[in-house]
């Protein structure tokens, strides 16, 4: 009896603890090797531009032009340039995804090549995709849907919204051609992490032996699982529908601080900790301003007007503040110590630096 409820008491405190810890699904964890997208790639003409198109002749607008009218079985005279404000030269691209099958369709992002202001309002003419080898997966083809416009005033004002000189086309490329994969090759399966790390590995590869029985699944390293498959593709399918759905904790992610030195924006992870550290930081302005004096002579006078510059310059400090880290400060704790002292993204971003040169910031700084 005693012995009975020594192991429901365990079997309740793993549940508890389980509980607590987050799980995720091998599938967001993890992607099956060689099941991936494929980068598309072609060149065509955008045409029915209301007179925002090429205007230079570097994108070779006139010379596809007339490759493309000749097929039509239209012949242009020799030594005519047929150049047009409505038409502009484009690169087309889009990501085929992996089992797309002849007939499906996929989005497409088309982008001007030249000096074209505007692509609103026009239409792709058939556009062959290409890929790495210089197949063609996909023809494109459609009207544009573009989300940013301009406008321009004969005085050179101009204003511009987004970018009009790029637009998508939903469903605007049919697949030609598939692509082959390695999913249904050979007698196992690589799982590749999206984050290599070894606990995460080790766990998902005990998760899959847990389920479907000992050296089913083994780690290669920090970001690759090998797992053994049936080689039937019937059994294959169903075998990786039930290992995509497993649950694990990963392991938590290295102690790192992620700064923008662009837009200020800082970054601290869960893990970040910082040792024992005394940090004052204070702000130093300087001002430079510019008053000119203009001294004009009386009427009729024969004095010349003389513009005498006049610079202002003012230096600020404000009080600096000095806060103390204790050992083990976590994350919520420099927050809130940061903030007491009402310092910037900025300032943040120098104290930042300063800790880690110091030897105080337990975290990998990464500057972006």
């Amino acid at each position: 009896m005693k012995t009975t409820i020594n192991t429901l008491f365990a079997a309740l405190l793993m549940l508890m603890m389980t509980a607590t810890q987050a799980v995720e699904r091998i599938k967001d964890l993890a992607s099956i090797g060689g099941v991936r997208n494929n980068q598309l790639v072609g060149y065509g003409l955008v045409v029915g531009l209301s007179g925002t198109g090429d205007k230079t002749a570097f994108t070779g607008t006139g010379q596809t032009l007339r490759s493309m009218l000749r097929e039509m079985g239209v012949t242009l005279p020799a030594g005519v340039d047929p150049k047009s404000k409505n038409i502009a030269a484009v690169s087309v691209h889009a990501d085929l995804p992996p089992f797309a099958k002849p007939g499906q369709t996929i989005d497409i992002t088309v982008s001007s090549l030249g000096d074209s202001k505007s692509l609103r309002g026009g239409s792709l003419i058939m556009t062959p995709l290409k890929g790495a080898d210089g197949e063609i997966y996909a023809m494109a083809q459609g009207n544009l849907v573009v989300g940013g416009f301009g406008a321009e005033a004969g005085d050179g004002s101009r204003v511009t919204v987004n970018i009009p000189s790029a637009g998508r086309i939903p469903n605007g490329a049919t697949v030609e051609r598939t692509v082959q994969n390695a999913l249904n090759v050979g007698d196992h399966i690589i799982l590749n992490l999206h984050q290599a790390d070894f606990t995460t590995a080790s766990r998902l590869s005990d998760a899959i032996n847990q389920t479907l029985g000992r050296g089913t699944a083994s780690s290669m390293d920090a970001a690759s699982v090998r797992v053994n498959a049936p080689r039937d593709p019937n059994q294959r399918i169903p075998f990786l529908s039930l290992i995509e759905n497993l649950e694990l904790s990963p392991g938590e992610a290295a102690a790192r601080v992620v700064v923008n030195s662009r837009s200020g924006t800082v970054v601290i992870g869960q893990n970040v900790r910082v040792s024992p550290a005394a940090v004052t930081h204070g702000s130093l302005s300087v001002t430079i301003s510019a008053d000119p004096e203009v001294s004009q002579p009386n009427a009729f006078s024969a004095g010349q007007t003389v513009i005498t510059p006049n610079y202002d310059i003012e230096i600020s400090e404000e009080n600096s503040r000095m806060f103390v880290f204790n050992p083990g400060v976590s994350l919520d704790e420099i927050v809130r110590a940061v903030n007491q002292v009402g310092a910037a993204p900025g300032d943040l971003v120098a104290i930042l630096e300063a800790l880690k040169q110091a030897g105080a910031l337990r975290a990998e700084l990464v500057i972006i």
